[in-house]
């Protein structure tokens, strides 16, 4: 099967660092689906705005390496599979990063067929674009599909959430400078502090002296970890 964008998402976070893990965590974060012709015809979204929420199927376009090369490889049939067996095994940050779990038990972004599934809540449709909130895309990330989410079908309160439900996860806390919140509007403050409190950084780093950028929009904003506050240091 061949599959092409249907669409492509702008959003202010430039880089894959910083970018929420989940989808609907930071609630705050604005972006767009861009539709690519001949799908950017009003047609194709007539009705849309009557569901509050819909489902983006897209790539890890940002990922290092290409996730579909384990499934496409098949001239050495040995080595192909000796690529899948190093990569049946992943180590998802809500357990630490140190306990591992099958891939298809887990979301992380290396996936076989390098496929994203995530949920947001329509804010609007605008002149054929759809203004989504709660994503966990990066900017220019490719979009192969949109579909209405139905809570009938969809919504399932009640199921069990594996390790998720197994491991509890507190929020960091955010410290913003005042002499810095002129540098931001209000809403990017709340988006870009939302999106920190979930701690960013890598499960293998926790030097509290390290500061790290988080590129958002045009600005990087730079920031450290210690225990379980976050510093802002200065937006460039």
């Amino acid at each position: 099967m061949e599959i092409s964008p249907i669409a492509y998402f702008s959003s202010p976070f430039t880089s894959k660092f910083g970018i929420p893990r989940q989808s609907g965590v930071v609630k705050e974060i604005e972006g767009e689906v861009v539709f690519c012709k001949p799908y950017d015809n009003p047609d194709a979204v007539r009705g849309i705005e009557d569901f509050d929420y819909l489902w983006l199927i897209w790539g890890f376009s940002g990922n290092s390496e290409h996730n579909g090369d384990i499934a496409e490889d098949t001239r050495d049939s040995k080595n192909r599979e000796a690529s899948v067996s190093s990569r049946l095994l992943v180590r998802p940050p809500r357990l630490g990063g140190n306990e591992r779990i099958g891939v298809f038990a887990s979301r992380s972004p290396f996936r076989p067929n390098g496929l994203g599934l995530s949920c947001v809540r329509l804010k609007e449709v605008r002149q054929g674009r759809l203004i989504v909130l709660g994503a966990d895309l990066m900017d220019g990330t490719p979009i192969y599909d949109v579909k209405p989410y139905v809570a009938y079908a969809d919504a399932y309160p009640d199921a069990r959430s594996g390790f998720v439900d197994a491991t509890a996860w507190q929020p960091l806390d955010v410290v913003f400078p005042e002499r810095l919140r002129g540098r931001l509007t209000e809403a990017d403050i709340r988006t870009v502090s939302s999106a920190l409190s979930q701690d960013p950084r890598p499960h293998y780093h926790k030097d509290p002296c390290r500061i790290y950028g988080m590129p958002f929009r045009d600005r990087d904003i730079r920031f450290r970890i210690c225990g379980n506050k976050v510093e802002i240091i200065d937006i460039i």
